[in-house]
């Protein structure tokens, strides 16, 4: 982990201590986020209807490129932060570069872990964590007909419907 991110991870812990000791749910999810779409605001507008603030982890550009390939992100890590941080859904953006969430949700310790709806909870990373403290994974169905990559493809001319 960079000094960068080490250091947005250490305030991000201390904000959600402080929203704890407010007695707010802390809701978190994760994921690359590079087109924002339709999609992602029903699903981000459904996760922090769970609790009381949202915290969305966000895959670094590396990351993304080992999941998705050497075309992505189309939007670098520092653009897909300010587009999530000016959701007025979202409270707090943390990146993270690991290979899963699994060290940031350890670190900030959400009542609340969700993930869309083609997970299966028991395979969600962090899970038996999350349910060890005491806390709840849930799944949230994905808006019909969105998706980054089906969006890239539209732009592309690849006749995506």
């Amino acid at each position: 982990m960079d000094s960068i991110v080490k250091d947005v991870w250490i305030a991000a812990s201390s904000q959600c201590q402080q929203w704890r000791e407010q007695a707010n749910k802390l809701v978190f999810t994760n994921g690359c986020f590079d087109l924002l779409h339709p999609g992602h605001m029903d699903y981000l507008q459904a996760a922090r209807a769970l609790g009381d603030r949202l915290i969305v982890g966000l895959n670094t550009d590396d990351s993304i490129r080992a999941l998705k390939g050497c075309q992505r992100p189309i939007n670098p890590l520092v653009d897909r932060e300010a587009m999530l941080a000016a959701v007025r859904w979202v409270d707090c953006v943390v990146p993270f570069s690991d290979d899963t969430p699994l060290s940031l949700i350890c670190c900030l310790r959400p009542d609340v872990l969700v993930k869309g709806g083609d997970y299966v909870v028991a395979d969600i990373v962090g899970a038996p964590e999350v349910i060890a403290w005491g806390g709840d994974v849930l799944t949230i169905p994905f808006k019909e007909g969105y998706s980054s990559s089906r969006l890239i493809q539209k732009i592309a001319g690849l006749n995506a419907t």
